[in-house]
């Protein structure tokens, strides 16, 4: 597989979120508008298989720097959700 930029061409936003939405397991998962447990847990492990591969062969201060850009895409990632959710809520009071 080719390298896939993280970036834009003009480095002001990720590219990991067009990847990401285009992984079979994702697709799949969002195919019935709904993720349940199975589907997290399945995900998850996906995601600890990843990270045994990957961690052992860094250096401590690559693994460092991985390890803030982990943190930092998982607190953008919650963000973006809860801004989203914040969005879509209904913009009027209840009148009943």
């Amino acid at each position: 597989m080719a390298r896939q930029k993280w970036l834009d061409d003009n480095a002001r936003t990720t590219l990991i979120d067009d990847y990401a939405s285009e992984l079979g397991a994702f697709v799949d998962a969002m195919a019935d508008g709904k993720v349940d447990a199975g589907e997290v847990a399945a995900q998850e492990q996906r995601v600890v298989d990843l990270m045994k591969t990957v961690e052992p062969r860094l250096d401590d201060a690559m693994h460092e720097q991985i390890t803030k850009l982990l943190c930092e895409m998982s607190a953008l990632s919650v963000m973006q959700t809860l801004h989203a959710l914040y969005e879509a809520r209904p913009k009027s009071k209840f009148q009943g």
